[in-house]
């Protein structure tokens, strides 16, 4: 099958817009949360968010095109914009039918239903909508807008598989390229959801920190003192290519893509079984998929949201797969920095990957205070600070509600 290589990068965290103002934010190891700004959260459990800073989509789009469209899908189509640029296609000597869009959200236009459900509730009971309320809302309607945009005519859907999403996005477009179906696949995932309605479901759930006093440390996986994750928004994009296309027209390449997999826990809508199963089949298969053994790994970034359970069952997942290899690699969680973006997390993880590879460093799992005795003292968790290490290979995880387990392994264009 042919090789697949990343030729453009694009990311909006609340650490950084844009790929330069991201690395930096990984290498210095800062937290982007801050208190809630978006809607007065002041009766809610959690008050705090990462929120992006100063973002204003008149950046990127006219007044009239940003209103037709979601937040979501306006970060979807800045970052597919700085990837394009990025990657130097000309769009006037590729063959667009070869070209697609394969995009993620895990929730979709939720800013526009909840403002279009609250104008009805707060009326008279006229239902009067928004004309454009259903193409904003749609999770799909990302890719859409970024096909029309550059006139791509290939592949073009939305993976939803709730934190899994934009992994799985990658590894569909890393398939139809090694598979000869296109040439060009623009790859993954965009999530606003810093709104009443994903506030106050998650914390429902309790699965939200609620560390309102201080927020910058609220996201501490792999911490004994560890409540739950810190809710994120952004978009990372790829463009993903063929290799000998991209070598072709003289393309930057960042990485190829090694290997992909994707599994099930088959045990609970949102607890993670607890040996972490479903993510050691994952991890298996993605090893397999990459025809690489434990030891070719340098630096796993997992999917360590701050939940009691879900980074427990991680590590044994790894070290269940990692063996002895497992105290010779780096592992750290940049959610600890950039919180939870949900279906654009496995994108912005992925770049975060990428970027470590291209520059030597591992990105550090910050807010580290007090050791959790149920883990293992001797793995590396890249605590508080990054490392400079040389970097050939990262492996990227990531998990959602329904059981969803989806790896990917980078590694450097040789």
């Amino acid at each position: 099958m042919r090789r697949v290589v990343v030729t453009g990068l694009g990311a909006l965290t609340p650490i950084g817009k844009g790929i330069a103002a991201y690395k930096k934010g990984l290498q210095e190891g800062v937290s982007g949360a801050v208190d809630i700004s978006q809607f007065d959260a002041s009766k809610f459990k959690c008050r705090f968010a990462c929120e992006l800073p100063a973002f204003d989509p008149l950046d990127y789009m006219d007044r009239r095109a940003a209103r037709r469209l979601d937040l979501f899908a306006i970060y979807a189509l800045a970052t597919a914009d700085e990837a394009m640029k990025d990657s130097g296609l000309d769009l006037e000597k590729i063959d667009l039918d070869r070209a697609g869009v394969i995009y993620s959200s895990g929730i979709g236009g939720m800013i526009t239903l909840e403002k279009e459900v609250e104008g009805f509730a707060l009326g008279n009971g006229t239902p009067r909508y928004n004309p454009f309320l259903i193409p904003k809302m749609i999770c799909d309607i990302a890719p859409g807008h970024i096909s029309m945009k550059y006139g791509f005519r290939g592949i073009n859907y939305a993976t939803v598989s709730a934190c899994a999403s934009s992994t799985h996005s990658i590894m569909n477009a890393f398939d139809y390229i090694r598979w000869g179906r296109n040439d060009i696949i623009i790859a993954g995932g965009a999530e606003a959801v810093i709104t009443k309605i994903a506030v106050g479901g998650f914390s429902a759930m309790k699965a939200l920190s609620t560390r309102n006093d201080d927020p910058k440390t609220a996201s501490r996986p792999f911490d004994l003192d560890r409540d739950g994750f810190v809710l994120g928004e952004g978009s990372g994009t790829l463009v993903l290519e063929e290799l000998e296309h991209a070598k072709k027209r003289g393309a930057k390449i960042y990485a190829e893509v090694a290997g992909v997999a994707a599994t099930a826990d088959a045990y609970h809508i949102t607890a993670p079984h607890p040996e972490g199963l479903g993510a050691a089949n994952s991890m298996r298969l993605v090893l397999e998929d990459a025809k690489m053994n434990p030891g070719e790994i340098d630096y796993i970034n997992v999917h360590g949201t701050s939940t009691p359970l879900g980074d427990i069952a991680e590590v044994k997942a790894i070290q269940k797969v990692f063996g002895e290899a497992a105290y010779n690699l780096n592992i750290s969680s940049t959610k600890s920095m950039t919180g939870h973006l949900l279906g654009a997390a496995g994108a912005i993880e992925a770049i975060a990957g990428i970027l470590a590879i291209n520059h030597n460093f591992v990105p550090p799992t910050i807010n580290h205070f007090t050791d959790d005795p149920e883990l293992d003292p001797r793995l590396d968790f890249t605590f508080n600070q990054a490392q400079q290490k040389e970097v050939n290979a990262v492996l990227s995880n990531t998990f959602g509600f329904g059981g969803h387990n989806a790896s990917v392994i980078m590694k450097k264009y040789k």
